[in-house]
């Protein structure tokens, strides 16, 4: 059996029997729409005999289809250009493919880098901070040696104006001893 079935349907109130191989609910389908169509012209024209009113219906669906084949024409016609552009677009599609694959790549890179340099800034701000930290030891060190500096150099100029004290002492003891010394060595002639 080559899958063909007898489907019985009515179109303008007779009974009909099709045979073919589409799906039983398509045939139904195809038979509602005609006779829809037949009714349609009848209920306009109440004078027009069952044959005319079926004729009529049938000259309205075949000006539908030729209708719809020259629309369908048309949509062949627009999407050849489409089509026929399709490999070209294919090849297209797979050169910005390549490009964004390769942006991606240059994307990853500088992302790489610019981690890089975003760790080699925290190093060098941790190195600045530890310099800062030991510049300020040095500074406060600095501060004290010139305070130590400043004490010494006070203690040297209280021992300068002692040691001239202690010389011009010293000069008048030399002095009352050199008086006395002339003193014994006139006694003593």
């Amino acid at each position: 059996m080559t899958g063909k079935k007898k489907i019985n349907i009515v179109i303008d109130g007779r009974n009909f029997t099709v045979v073919g191989s589409e799906s039983e609910e398509y045939v139904i389908n195809l038979a509602y729409f005609v006779d829809k169509k037949i009714k349609e012209v009848s209920t306009k024209n109440d004078k027009l005999c069952q044959t005319m009113s079926a004729t009529l219906a049938a000259l309205n669906i075949a000006d539908e289809l030729q209708k719809t084949k020259v629309r369908l024409e048309e949509l062949e016609n627009q999407s050849k250009g489409p089509m026929e552009r399709f490999d070209d677009v294919i090849s297209e599609l797979e050169d910005a493919r390549a490009t964004i694959k390769g942006l991606q790549t240059a994307n990853n890179v500088y992302k790489q880098q610019l981690l890089d340099e975003q760790a080699n800034k925290e190093n060098s701000l941790k190195e600045i901070e530890k310099y800062n930290r030991a510049l300020e030891l040095k500074e406060k060190e600095i501060v004290e040696n010139q305070k130590m500096i400043k004490s010494l150099q006070d203690k040297i100029f209280d021992n300068q104006i002692e040691l001239i004290e202690t010389k011009k002492e010293l000069g008048e003891v030399i002095k009352r001893l050199d008086k006395e010394k002339k003193l014994f060595s006139k006694e003593e002639v």
